[in-house]
């Protein structure tokens, strides 16, 4: 299918989630946020440069001069990758589809506050954050929540789009009508956690039939890497992506335990185990027992020369080799639909790194639209519409060694619902 097909498709798609509510009542806004990805090749350029453009991502010398530049450097290879996973991100796709069975939930769920919409938002590609505040506008909403689809919280991610946020609704910072309030971190609930543990085992018990062997893969949990001054400014990514590790893990020991999973159990089988269960208890468990499988945390995406969070991706699984391991399990696990980081730089790129290395490995599916996945961005919103809380405690703590102020002003911005200190 051409570029411009699978945008046209895309638009209408798009047009049809925004259509106004049949019932007349203001709808209760889902803003998903998430850093976006080129729809087609034309878009690769416009995303490159909003990327290099955003101060809280980087801080270059002359960066409005600069970016367009290094973006026009950058796009040609770019370009490639796209190309070769189709023409361009599905990650607008599967969003719009998450958004879609996730308000159809909490309409049942919660009829008090429906209907319910939900609007993506992304920070690089459309459709962008500040169009869909207006789009927010003209739909006469009152109520909005922005849900980070990033499960662990980073100043480089969430909070870039947090600020994006503050920054799109007006000089004096006044939302006007709509009560705002903040999703902003989601890495250990029960149902993401059951989700990936769900897909891990059914991705070993289809890979390795073999008990012995398939227990002889090594898991290992990659996540996009920050650069360490981010790190050591107080970021608290890298705690959280190795709590949603931990979770996992222990899951997955859980489910081994008590005979879950077993090698013939497929991915539709394992979730209609629990498919009709109460997210948040998915995981409980008195005692957490650690999972069956060795695993490791690692990080990939690396760009530039200064130092990054460690060990990259690549470099791990050419040391397994070397250590005499034979077969590998990839988990996506800061990522939670598909996009170039899983279908290029996964599938492609650690593919050829793994086949010259001699390891037999295998990569988790995104999690998409899986059904207890998509159960779980419902569970998240109830609770937080239930709680009445604007923001959490731990997103009001600003890294310690913060150098952005627009960070500060933002979270006191949310915490007054998206007024104005003088409203």
């Amino acid at each position: 299918m051409s570029s411009s097909r699978i945008a046209a498709k895309l638009g209408r798609a798009y047009a049809t989630l925004h259509a106004a509510p049949k019932s007349g009542k203001s709808p209760t806004a889902i803003v998903m946020l998430n850093m976006g990805g080129p729809s087609d090749l034309e878009e690769v350029h416009p995303f490159l440069r909003n990327l290099f453009l955003d101060r809280d991502l980087m801080r270059l010398p002359l960066q409005p001069i600069l970016a367009p530049l290094i973006a026009r450097r950058r796009s040609p290879s770019i370009v490639e990758q796209y190309a070769k996973i189709g023409g361009g991100s599905p990650i607008l796709k599967h969003t719009i589809a998450q958004g879609e069975m996730m308000c159809k939930l909490l309409d049942e769920m919660r009829p008090e506050s429906a209907p319910h919409k939900a609007y993506p938002a992304f920070r690089y590609a459309r459709p962008l954050v500040r169009p869909v505040m207006q789009r927010l506008k003209e739909d006469g909403v009152k109520r909005a929540i922005a849900f980070s689809q990033y499960p662990q919280y980073s100043c480089s991610t969430t909070g870039s789009s947090l600020n994006e946020v503050f920054r799109s609704c007006g000089i004096d910072r006044d939302a006007g009508d709509v009560d705002w309030s903040v999703v902003d971190r989601w890495g250990t609930h029960p149902g993401l956690v059951e989700a990936f543990a769900q897909l891990i085992q059914a991705t070993l018990n289809e890979h390795w039939p073999d008990p012995v062997e398939r227990k002889s893969a090594v898991i290992l949990f990659s996540a996009h890497s920050l650069p360490m001054k981010v790190v050591n400014r107080g970021d608290p990514y890298v705690a959280e992506v190795a709590g949603s590790v931990s979770a996992v893990m222990q899951r997955l020991g859980v489910m081994a335990a008590n005979g879950e999973g077993s090698a013939s159990a497929s991915v539709t089988e394992l979730n209609a185990a629990h498919s009709g269960s109460n997210t948040t208890s998915l995981t409980a468990a008195k005692n957490p027992i650690p999972g069956p499988n060795p695993y490791r945390l690692v990080w990939q995406s690396q760009v530039g020369p200064q130092p990054w969070m460690g060990p990259q991706t690549g470099d791990c699984i050419k040391g397994l080799a070397k250590l005499g391991y034979k077969n590998a399990v990839l988990v996506p696990i800061a990522f939670t639909s598909d996009h170039i980081e899983t279908l290029y730089e996964c599938d492609v790129e650690y593919g050829h790194v793994a086949k010259e290395a001699g390891i037999n490995m295998a990569r988790v599916p995104a999690l998409n639209e899986h059904p207890v996945f998509v159960r779980a961005l419902a569970d998240i919103v109830a609770h937080h519409l239930d709680a009445g809380e604007r923001v959490s405690t731990q997103m009001m703590l600003r890294c310690p060694g913060c150098v952005n102020e627009t960070c500060g002003k933002q979270k006191e911005w949310f915490s007054r619902g998206g007024r104005s200190a003088t409203v």
